[in-house]
């Protein structure tokens, strides 16, 4: 499950993105709103995480805006504004859950798990995805490759699980810096480079279904034929 974290507090955003990596989540941190807006349309979350008072794009109006495309997805407010008015209104424009600072780790982790667990109860299959005979178990955290299970890293498993939930998306090298590794520059594009070199072994024949685009980065494309979710 991919969750976006839009918080301009530097310390508690490193906080609750390492608890929730640990959780095993994927995160995407973001410390104000315009840059999460330009994300989302890159590769849309299972969940927002949202603070307020950012800095440019207000939360609000990054809620807006993100309700006028996408009416599902769990946004869960992360706030030090405690007013009833403030908890109501941003429950009106479409949050789903409002947690005011400060807040336990436990609580923040059980209302994200609960939010999922919700989400999955609406959408069949959310945890299991499939794509060209290689399939990845998201609960589980199982890679199956011809009915064999793969033996991946926490990088590879996160890499092959973002390609087969988005078969087809071309994502660049720094997309999935910023996605898989939380890098918001292009601090080292071969980190991307030697870990899919690694995951093509692993993938066997199926690894030519990771296309490398040069000087772009990469996508999943596999047989149509063959691709099921």
């Amino acid at each position: 499950m991919l969750i976006m974290m839009i918080e301009d507090e530097a310390a508690l955003r490193e906080v609750i993105e390492y608890n929730l990596t640990r959780e095993g989540y994927q995160v995407t941190a973001f410390d104000n709103a315009n840059d999460a807006l330009i994300a989302v349309e890159d590769c849309p979350p299972d969940l927002v995480l949202l603070d307020l008072m950012l800095p440019g794009l207000q939360g609000l109006q990054f809620l807006d805006i993100f309700r006028q495309k996408d009416q599902k997805t769990p946004v869960i407010i992360i706030s030090a504004r405690t007013s009833e008015d403030d908890i109501i209104r941003a429950l009106e424009r479409g949050a789903d859950d409002y947690l005011p600072k400060p807040f336990s780790l436990k609580l923040l982790e059980t209302k994200v798990k609960v939010a999922l667990r919700r989400l999955s109860g609406e959408t069949s299959n959310t945890g299991f995805f499939s794509s060209g005979g290689v399939s990845v178990e998201l609960d589980s955290h199982k890679a199956i490759c011809d009915n064999n299970e793969l033996q991946l890293t926490q990088k590879e498993f996160d890499l092959l699980a973002l390609f087969i939930r988005k078969p087809g998306k071309v994502f660049t090298r720094n997309q999935l810096l910023n996605i898989i590794w939380g890098y918001e520059n292009d601090v080292n594009s071969r980190t991307v480079d030697v870990h899919m070199a690694m995951l093509r072994k692993k993938l066997s024949d199926k690894g030519r279904f990771i296309k490398t685009l040069p000087k772009i980065g990469y996508l999943w494309e596999a047989r149509m034929a063959d691709t099921a979710r």
